[in-house]
């Protein structure tokens, strides 16, 4: 079996594709892979460290106002085509798999016109511009969220996860939280707004961290190397009473941390929301503002609505709500238990198993 993965620009359209591959190599030791990306896109700097045959092109995305950058948007998607057609036909793959992003746009677009049968993949419950484009061409839609299903061909169009919760669901248990200095059997609160961290979130915790004094369970804050001195040195914070709180840059093993922890409080991409529901972890999500047509607040609202988290805006985040609404679940045994049920029932574990599923269809 040969198949070209293609997707990028970030992370949220390179780790399902990527997580889709190692499940393969497990269940397939002899399937054959190629990866093609943009030239100026993050998997420049993930792929090379993957050892899969990685390909780039050169592409960009339109500018949302009138500008003359968006004829060179077209000629360079027209030059990628035609490049894309040459990679295509020298790999043979039996299969086109997108994930999203500009270059996934040239490269699934190609394979149509050359009749290899192609799938594309949406992690968000609103479909991006490419996936949209792409829609009427491919030979199958796998979609992570339900609620993006209304926005593509209904006859072929299959509910499928996001890949990344199947390698999350596969961790143990442990006790890696003593890593962190934390105790492994008290109930924690993980707190992250990315590898980078989040701004509005770092202030708002500038301002919670005091408040935490005492509480009945601890936490674990990812803030980011921006952020991380900052923290560190503030006045408001007297670490002495802060025993039940730690303060990282950075979480190496956020898997195996998650799995430990009874609430998640952090951003609302769709890759974090595949790894925590598909464990079964209620959420606090606070949607970045920053996101192309408010993606991460929509995929939240998918969430909220089956009461699987508890949504705050950025525009509203202080140090004191962001307390309280922890306080509201972690004091209430029973709002936990219904939320926790709630993300479980949202988790799809099984999601690069019901991907493949669907590529062996489009191959027969």
């Amino acid at each position: 079996m040969k198949i070209l993965v293609t997707g990028g620009g970030t992370g949220g359209h390179i780790y399902p594709a990527l997580a889709y591959v190692e499940y393969v190599k497990k269940q397939n030791p002899t399937a054959e892979f190629m990866y093609v990306g943009a030239k100026r896109g993050l998997e420049n700097k993930i792929l090379p460290k993957t050892g899969i045959p990685f390909k780039t092109l050169e592409i960009q995305g339109f500018k949302r106002s009138l500008s003359l950058d968006n004829l060179k948007t077209i000629q360079l998607f027209l030059k990628s085509v035609k490049e894309a057609k040459k990679i295509v036909k020298e790999f043979a793959p039996d299969v086109v798999i997108g994930t999203g992003g500009y270059a996934s746009g040239a490269v699934v677009y190609a394979a149509t016109k050359l009749k290899v049968p192609t799938i594309i993949h949406e992690q968000n419950s609103v479909p991006g511009v490419t996936n949209k484009f792409l829609s009427r061409y491919v030979s199958k839609i796998a979609v992570a969220f339900s609620d993006a299903k209304q926005f593509f061909p209904k006859e072929k169009t299959v509910l499928v996860g996001n890949p990344r919760a199947t390698e999350v669901a596969s961790v143990a248990a442990s006790d890696v939280l003593t890593q962190y200095g934390l105790q492994p059997n008290r109930p924690t609160v993980l707190i992250f707004g990315g590898s980078q961290g989040a701004y509005r979130l770092n202030q708002a915790m500038l301002e919670a961290l005091p408040q935490f004094a005492g509480k009945a369970y601890q936490v674990l804050y990812a803030s980011g190397d921006r952020y991380y001195q900052e923290i560190q040195e503030s006045s408001k914070i007297d670490w002495e009473q802060l025993t039940n709180v730690r303060v990282e840059p950075y979480i190496d093993k956020m898997a195996e941390v998650m799995i430990n922890c009874q609430l998640l409080v952090g951003r609302a991409g769709a890759t974090s929301i595949a790894e925590f529901t598909a464990l079964g972890l209620p959420a606090i999500l606070i949607p970045s503002p920053h996101v192309t047509n408010d993606q991460q607040t929509k995929n939240a609202q998918s969430l909220v609505k089956v009461g699987a988290v508890k949504m705050l805006t950025d525009a509203e985040l202080t140090g004191s709500l962001l307390v309280a609404t922890i306080d509201e679940i972690m004091t209430d045994e029973s709002t936990l238990q219904k939320m926790a049920q709630a993300s479980k029932n949202e988790g799809i574990p099984d999601a690069a198993q019901r991907l493949h599923e669907l590529v062996e269809t489009v191959i027969k």
